[in-house]
């Protein structure tokens, strides 16, 4: 049997990691809001085989409400990362072929944003805009922009100077048409490892804002809200409250870290023979 180069095992693994991801995706949607309803009468019950990861103090099945959770993180994370990811093309391109005071007004404003930690800026953008959903997702995609912008950037600097884009320029072609036509094309690899990096940030990001009260709102199953109910109870023994959604959010982060690092390698055209 042949063995499988590199970039052959890195796709499969990707696959893999994304049909999983979807899956849990999927799952946490397509279940009703009957299912992570309160019942007092299965209140405080450790993990067991009716309840995987047991009931919280309403009664509240906590397997259903962690995949419910996820569920509506990685809808967070997957809008806030698209709306980062646009914003950092737009302004890598902006920086790298525009004027030098739009350059340098950019890189003002990336050094601005860099200069503050992220959960900080969430946080005040958050509390701004009034808190909520809306509030979430505009703190959270106006913070992870700044270092795929400057990864745009110095790729557009890059492809401006190679020879064929100085052929189409004699050849008398628009800056539009070079634009869409030599530099989107090569802006695609970036542009989609940027995505799916950026999206375990803002997953994480998420939680900690709902965590600290200045995100979702409380009788939504966010990851983030279950944590914060669940401290108060860790003193009467109910660990399984914490831990086990902790851990969920953790292997996710970890999951959808691992396939974006994979992607990078699989499109790197240097592992391509490896």
């Amino acid at each position: 049997m042949k063995k499988l180069n590199l970039r052959k095992r890195l796709v499969i693994f990707t696959v893999i990691c994304a049909a999983v991801l979807v899956t849990i995706y999927v799952l946490g949607i397509c279940i009703p809001e009957s299912a992570v309803s309160g019942n007092y009468l299965e209140a405080y019950q450790p993990p067991s085989f009716e309840h995987w990861f047991g009931t919280d103090a309403l009664g509240r099945d906590v397997f259903m409400r962690t995949l419910k959770g996820l569920s509506i993180s990685m809808t967070i994370g997957i809008a806030a990362s698209l709306i980062s990811a646009v914003i950092a093309v737009l302004a890598g391109i902006a920086a790298a072929t525009g004027s030098k005071g739009v350059d340098a007004f950019i890189n003002w404003i990336i050094d601005l944003v860099m200069g503050v930690p992220h959960i900080v800026l969430v946080l005040l953008i958050s509390f701004a805009l009034g808190r909520g959903l809306k509030g979430l997702l505009i703190g959270i995609a106006a913070t992870h922009w700044c270092s795929l912008a400057r990864l745009i950037r110095g790729e557009v600097l890059q492809l401006r100077s190679q020879q064929y884009v100085a052929v189409s320029r004699k050849l008398g072609k628009s800056s539009g048409w070079i634009l869409v036509n030599h530099l989107l094309p090569h802006l695609l690899p970036q542009f989609l490892v940027g995505l799916i990096l950026m999206f375990p940030h803002a997953i994480l990001h998420e939680a900690s804002v709902s965590f600290l009260g200045f995100g979702l709102s409380p009788e939504q199953p966010a990851i983030g809200i279950m944590l914060s109910e669940s401290m108060r109870y860790l003193s009467s023994g109910m660990w399984w409250t914490a831990l086990l959604p902790g851990v969920m959010l953790v292997l996710i982060v970890l999951l959808v870290d691992k396939t974006g690092d994979n992607l990078r390698m699989a499109l790197d055209p240097y592992s391509a023979q490896q």
